[in-house]
């Protein structure tokens, strides 16, 4: 412990942005434990680091009494006024020692603490960085791709993509960059751990807003995801400008905008719908492509029936059921599909529901422009749907 230590410690400060105070405190409190453990366990010591010469000293504290009974702690009124005629019986005094080898001990001391306090910053700098991150889109480097798992670097932090965050399908190579997701950040007892995602639904939800002006001012407003990730996903947008088309502003000029981030995805289908507080509505538009004849909603369980035509049912509920189940999701809604002739041999009461078809008709109409939009950036898959089912 000289000088060099402490400059040593300040270059800590700069370059670490750790407390040479903070260090300085750690390493009188381990040197102290170090004292006791290896000298004395009765005796009361301090350890106190010189801050301009970085010397070690230790402090051996004695009450003064009339009668000494423990020599390790007490100390006669006639050996203190021989240091000071002011000590009086009931005062402390305090005397430097210096132990055999306590130096080279102390010194030992003080290099564990200062590494475990290198460790322990280099954690609480990488926390601080990311929680910041937290629920936010950041780019990635590919490092390497090992038994299914893939090691990303952010900055000069590795984080591991797990199988189950990877998209499927999606190769990643080494040396590409990518955005992905971060989910959460926790402290661990071996450090930061940053869980990162490409399969979330709140990346597709960043990309709009890193791309659409209008929902990263809040013009418009995504009320609504849905994703499957790698196949498709199913979005609901609702202006709360009434001049503004919240699908137009979504998918851009000859659909440049939502481009963009199909591309990002590696060409994952991406349904984008208008958002309505009529559960009638609001059904008809989550189950498109299909077009729904009428809507039987249920507000009360939350749950639905869409009527559609027979010749549209599997474009409806979709491959493997996947359009219900996003729409079912992204709308909040349990949604069951039924073409008109199905309904009625299921001995459907018609009395329990309201039939909101006229309504529903009447905001189509309205929304002729936005729904030609949808139709449009989602007729190639449309077709193809059809022709598979």
């Amino acid at each position: 412990m000289n000088k060099e230590f402490l400059d040593a410690l300040n270059e800590l400060e700069r370059e670490k942005n750790i407390s040479k105070e903070d260090i300085i405190a750690a390493i009188e409190k381990a040197v102290k434990t170090t004292y006791e453990r290896n000298y004395s366990k009765d005796q009361k010591v301090d350890v106190v680091v010189d801050r301009e010469s970085g010397e070690v000293m230790v402090l051996l504290s004695k009450e003064v009494v009339e009668e000494v009974m423990d020599d390790a702690t007490e100390v006669s009124l006639e050996e203190a006024r021989s240091y000071d005629e002011r000590y009086e019986i009931g005062d402390e005094i305090q005397y430097r020692i210096d132990p055999k080898d306590f130096g080279r001990i102390a010194a030992q001391t003080a290099k564990q603490v200062v590494v475990q306090s290198i460790r322990e910053a280099e954690r609480n700098n990488t926390y601080d960085q990311f929680i910041e991150l937290k629920e936010k889109l950041v780019t990635a480097r590919v490092e390497r791709v090992n038994e299914g798992r893939v090691y990303v670097s952010i900055g000069n932090v590795e984080c591991s993509l797990s199988k189950s965050e990877q998209v499927r399908g999606e190769e990643l190579r080494p040396g590409q960059y990518i955005k992905v997701y971060v989910m959460d950040v926790q402290k661990k007892p071996k450090g930061t751990q940053i869980f990162i995602s490409r399969s979330h639904p709140g990346l597709v939800r960043k990309l709009f807003e890193l791309e659409i002006p209008e929902i990263a001012d809040g013009t418009v407003e995504i009320k609504g995801i849905a994703r499957e990730a790698g196949s498709r996903t199913k979005i609901a947008v609702y202006s709360n400008d009434e001049n503004v088309d919240p699908v137009g502003a979504c998918v851009g000029n000859r659909g440049s905008r939502v481009q963009s981030i199909v591309d990002e995805l590696n060409d994952e289908k991406i349904d984008i719908i208008v958002w309505d507080e009529n559960p009638t509505v609001l059904i008809s538009n989550v189950l498109r492509p299909a077009v729904v004849e009428a809507v039987y909603a249920d507000e009360k369980e939350k749950s639905a029936i869409a009527v559609v035509p027979e010749q549209q049912l599997s474009l409806a509920i979709g491959r493997e059921g996947q359009n219900v189940r996003l729409a079912a999701r992204v709308s909040g809604w349990k949604i069951d599909i039924k073409s008109k002739a199905q309904l009625e041999e299921s001995g459907f009461d018609f009395d329990d529901y309201t039939d909101e078809d006229e309504e529903a008709n009447a905001f189509e109409e309205e929304n002729e422009m936005t729904e030609d939009a949808v139709v449009e950036a989602e007729a190639p898959e449309a077709e193809e749907t059809a022709s598979e089912e």
